[in-house]
């Protein structure tokens, strides 16, 4: 036996081609031309046994630089983070990882407690009225926001911030085409939001301002002063935000968000090459039949017995098309469940100690390359990213590090000329003393030998 699995039997293959109404596989295959066929056999491998097979992608999978047996400085949206055992432990039961829409509420009420507790963590931690149920990433959630205000203000223009993530910003320009929307975007002014640029920019055809924060570049940005710009106009105020930077920043919420987005990735999910990840949507109490995706409430049957249901879904597939407020058709259930394992078995008091390890360890970081020679971008405070002037090539640089077991920051000139020959450097939780200060160490080697 060389084979786990066989997916057909030969009388499998004989009782499906005498249900159709033909005797042979070829005869399905009679309408294309003899001319056009392929004739010759492929250029692939033989086939292995599964011991040989097994071996050799074990092979090709060593030779990826993972995150268990390399130190990574490599942040601009998805990080490397704590993820409490527990998680996997949590969503690897069949009950979860199974579960699709869950319509049925009599029969669904795990999965349904489990998206109310997510709603309500995000409400805890952006400081908004509610939430919805997830979204496919972040970017996506962040373009819905901006056609949510679209559609609310009746106007179709939207402010952008150059320091909002280059991709997410990609993304919004795609939505935006289709609805023709126009985006403007607001240049910077030492790594964060120009305020006299975007007060030049605004006016009474804005829907919204949308900003990060922490931005791409890791700087805190200025909320009460955008905020209030952007409401003097009638325009909706967004934040893009990450939700670990909330353990210990003041929440949008506080500083008069009407949306406030982002990823969930901090929380319970791995890198895993970019994705899947999970996107949050939280705004206010009067923009909630417009949220797009589902929300769950919490009642009680005739018993007086809690109960969950879902209790909004505003989407093209429940309602009038011409009504929906969004095409969004799922979601993110077990990457949120797996954020909100992380942020329970965290609790508030670890989701604090976690952020403040980011900001201290950055910072060292910081201070370490400065003391070596590297020249930060700029002076704005920031959380566990900041953006530093290297005297070589990035890609050089990163191939260098990366034979020492290291992975590099991001080069920010792929999406900033301005900032060519600038690395963005991330340092969470996760790095030790030991494995920054190799970080400089081998830095210098490589720059300034």
């Amino acid at each position: 036996m060389i084979h786990r699995y066989l997916p057909m039997t030969e009388e499998d293959k004989q009782e499906m081609l005498k249900d159709i109404g033909v005797a042979s596989a070829e005869e399905l295959f009679a309408d294309i031309p003899e001319t056009v066929r392929f004739k010759g056999d492929y250029k692939i491998k033989k086939a292995k046994s599964e011991t040989a097979l097994l071996k050799e992608l074990a092979a090709l999978a060593a030779k990826n630089a993972d995150l268990k047996q390399y130190a990574s400085f490599l942040g601009a949206g998805v990080y490397d983070h704590y993820i409490p055992a527990v998680v996997d432990h949590v969503i690897s039961r069949s009950e979860f990882y199974t579960a699709y829409t869950p319509y049925q509420a009599e029969i669904s009420q795990g999965e349904l407690q489990a998206i109310f507790e997510f709603q309500t963590m995000i409400c805890e931690l952006t400081g908004m009225d509610m939430a919805n149920s997830s979204m496919y990433d972040g970017g996506t959630a962040l373009a819905e926001a901006a056609m949510l205000s679209a559609s609310h203000t009746r106007r179709n223009k939207i402010l952008v911030s150059a320091a909002v993530h280059p991709q997410s910003r990609m993304v919004l320009h795609t939505y935006a085409r289709g609805q023709g929307i126009d985006i403007e975007e607001i240049p910077l002014q030492n790594g964060q939001t120009g305020l006299e640029a975007l007060k030049n920019k605004i006016d009474g055809e804005t829907a919204a301002v949308i900003v990060q924060y922490p931005n791409f570049f890791g700087s805190l940005e200025a909320l009460k002063e955008i905020g209030e710009i952007a409401h003097a106009h009638q325009a909706l105020f967004v934040v893009s935000a990450n939700l670990l930077a909330l353990g210990v920043l003041a929440p949008p919420g506080a500083f008069g968000a009407d949306i406030v987005i982002g990823d969930a990735q901090v929380f319970g999910i791995p890198a895993a090459f970019g994705g899947p990840h999970c996107g949050y949507f939280a705004a206010t109490t009067k923009l909630m039949r417009k949220v797009p995706g589902r929300l769950v409430g919490e009642t009680v049957d005739e018993n007086g017995k809690r109960g969950y249901v879902l209790t909004l879904q505003a989407r093209e597939q429940h309602i009038r098309r011409d009504k929906a407020t969004s095409n969004i058709c799922s979601n993110q259930a077990l990457n949120a469940l797996a954020a909100s394992v992380a942020m329970a078995a965290l609790g508030k008091t670890g989701v604090k100690e976690m952020a403040l390890a980011n900001i201290s360890k950055a910072q060292y970081a910081r201070k370490k390359l400065k003391a070596h020679g590297f020249r930060p971008a700029f002076d704005a405070p920031f959380f566990n990213e900041f953006l530093v002037k290297m005297p070589k090539n990035i890609k050089e640089i990163n191939h260098y590090l990366l034979e020492k077991k290291i992975i590099g920051g991001y080069d920010a000139g792929r999406d900033y000329p301005d900032y060519r020959g600038h690395m963005l450097v991330a340092v969470t939780e996760m790095r030790t003393k030991e494995e920054i200060d190799q970080f400089v160490k081998e830095l210098g080697e490589c720059c300034h030998a």
